[in-house]
Formats: structure tokens, C-alpha cells, sequence
């Protein structure tokens, strides 16, 4: 029987890795590693890793502190590196419209209550809930997948991240 050990990759310790097409046309699968898109992105940028219809995963470089953020759905963060503290308000007013779709940048913190903040490491996810503010910070450098919908800041950036045969 085969042995396999999984090994969790870190922003300062990655193996690439690939996929092994055995049976089909490899245009129909992508892979990346977002430990290395991480290490190519600015602070804060939103790279789009995976994309089913309006849903996206987007590796976030962690990195200082990030503007604040508003979302009319839910978000998921999932920190794959480092300790990331998310600050949460909930704003006095509407900030984006339910049926837009992705996080949206707010110039400022917004008037409203603060619901508190989230340490989070490596394994921890935190729930970014709809129609909230947020805000990112992490100390060193981190990386953070979050689960949303596209939105005006998802960037993509397909041929310098996937694996090409």
C-alpha cells in the first residue's frame, strides 16, 4: 500500500506542485499554488485562483492593514498563513446594494457599532457577514483565501498563475 503525507505549505515554504492529466484534455483544469500567487501579489490584492459561475476564491497577500471593506453576501476567510486580525462594523447606513456582486472599498471607517474583531491563524476561518465592514491586519505577512462573489476588485490573472503543459 502507498504511503502519502500531506505537507501545509507556508508564504516562506512551498512546493509548487502540478496536476497529472492521465485521461482527458488538460485545457479543461488549471492549478496554482497560492502560496507563490500570494508572493506576487501587492498588499490586499484580490486574485481570483478558482472561479465557478459568479463565485470566486481569491488569495489575499496579507500585509499591514488593509482599507476597509463593505459586501452585500457573505464572505468566507480562510487564513493559510500567518495571524490576521479582522476588524468588523456594522454601518448606521446601507453601504452596497444587495444585488451587486464582491466586496466594495469605503473611503473611511463607516459610522455604525463595532461588532468586535477576529484573531485568526493559519487553519482559523473567520465569516465576513453581508451588508458588514471590514478590515484586514496582519503584523508580518500572510496569506488569506476568501470565498466571495466576483466583484470590480477580483483580478485575474490566468496565464501567469496556472499551470501550462
Amino acid at each position: 500500500m502507498t504511503e502519502y503525507t500531506t505537507v501545509f505549505g507556508s508564504l516562506d515554504d512551498y512546493a509548487k506542485g502540478g496536476v497529472q492529466i492521465v485521461d482527458d484534455d488538460p485545457k479543461y483544469y488549471a492549478f496554482s499554488n497560492i502560496f507563490e500567487v500570494a508572493s506576487q501579489a501587492a498588499p490586499y490584492e484580490k486574485v481570483a485562483v478558482g472561479k465557478n459561475l459568479e463565485y470566486v476564491l481569491e488569495v489575499i497577500r496579507a500585509e499591514g492593514t488593509s482599507e476597509w471593506r463593505a459586501t452585500p453576501h457573505d464572505e468566507f476567510a480562510l487564513v493559510m498563513d500567518g495571524t490576521v486580525r479582522i476588524e468588523l462594523v456594522d454601518p448606521a447606513t446601507e453601504l452596497v446594494d444587495a444585488g451587486s456582486g464582491g466586496s466594495m472599498t469605503l473611503e473611511d471607517r463607516p459610522e455604525g457599532a463595532a461588532m468586535g474583531a477576529v484573531t485568526a491563524q493559519r487553519g482559523h476561518m473567520t465569516m465576513l457577514p453581508a451588508g458588514k465592514a471590514y478590515r484586514m491586519h496582519c503584523d508580518g505577512v500572510g496569506v488569506v483565501l476568501l470565498q466571495t462573489i466576483e466583484g470590480p476588485d477580483t483580478v485575474y490573472r490566468w496565464a501567469d498563475i496556472c499551470q501550462t503543459f
